[in-house]
């Protein structure tokens, strides 16, 4: 069965392709120009070259296909080329879900995130608009909140080889947020692999249809301990000292537009909220206990 895939050239994009071929799907998945380099096992996929807001090469990829999988998101907007989360979040699911519909597709699996709502950031609304527009269109659909997610990029990028690359490399301490009296900014680390084998649990199961699964991993972490966690598996003795978000908010209000600044505003709003989720449900779907955010896990930090 052929599987539509938007969002296959990013980072849990390329899990999603290998997961699915290894359940024996082919994937059909939306490439961007020049960005075929980036899909892994292209000779196993149906490959249509072309962009969200081009309706014919959207029908192209759904032509045929059991189910859905839309999976494009953004972590930072760059308006200037048209990378924004209106587009990508929102105004995508609208144009996959209206070919899908016409196809007479069924299956509808989204990517979400944890947190989302109706009254939150830019990020968080238009992921909760998706989420409300799909509802409505008569679909057999399963959506998915995970919290952060890491593992081997594979040339993309993510959370532990952005913390690495900007905070424990940099010859300066590193930061460790917090929310001021609140105490500490803390996530639930989810591994991609365990993430990408959910959507695919899912595909097969019809009790997953009409539910939202909050995917964590097994441990809750502090922003502290993930980057201790993070340099140790780098080989990298780090300095870590305490800032609040409200001080980081301060800077990223004169410089969280400018591309070197690794955080935005709208970013230390979330990470103050906090990114926790129980591990029960990701572990329900795989069938296994997840994966932990350990050095065993962590080892691509070695190589970067």
């Amino acid at each position: 069965m052929d599987i539509a895939v938007f969002g296959a050239t990013g980072f849990v994009g390329g899990y999603l392709v290998d997961a699915l071929v290894g359940a024996g799907y082919r994937p059909s998945v939306l490439v961007r120009d020049g960005s075929k380099s980036r899909l892994q096992r292209a000779a196993q996929c149906r490959v249509t070259g072309g962009d969200l807001d081009d309706a014919a090469a959207v029908r192209k990829v759904v032509e045929g296909c059991g189910g859905v999988i839309y999976n494009v998101g953004l972590l930072r907007e760059a308006p200037g080329s048209g990378a924004t989360f209106e587009a990508a979040h929102y105004g995508g699911v609208v144009a996959v879900a209206a070919a899908a519909k016409a196809a007479g597709i069924e299956r509808f699996l989204l990517m979400s995130a944890n947190g989302v709502r109706s009254d939150g950031t830019a990020y968080q609304q238009t992921k909760w608009r998706a989420e409300q527009h799909l509802a409505g269109q008569g679909f057999a659909v399963t959506i998915f909140r995970p919290s952060v997610i890491f593992g081997d990029p594979r040339g993309a990028m993510e959370i532990a080889t952005q913390l690495c690359r900007d905070l424990v490399k940099p010859p300066l301490p590193a930061v460790a947020l917090h929310t001021g009296l609140a105490g500490a900014v803390l996530m639930s680390p989810a591994h991609v692999q365990d993430v990408a084998d959910a959507f695919v649990a899912a595909l097969a199961e019809p009790q997953t249809i009409g539910k939202t699964f909050v995917l964590g991993g097994p441990e809750t972490l502090s922003w502290e301990e993930m980057l201790r966690r993070v340099a140790a598996a780098a080989g990298r003795r780090k300095w870590i000292v305490p800032m609040p978000i409200g001080v980081m908010k301060i800077a990223a209000t004169l410089f969280d537009r400018l591309p070197f600044f690794p955080v935005t505003r709208d970013q230390l709003t979330m990470l103050a909220e906090g990114n926790t989720a129980p591990p029960a449900e990701l572990r329900a779907l795989i069938g296994r206990e997840p994966r932990s955010f350990t050095a065993e896990n962590l080892r691509y930090l070695s190589a970067s």
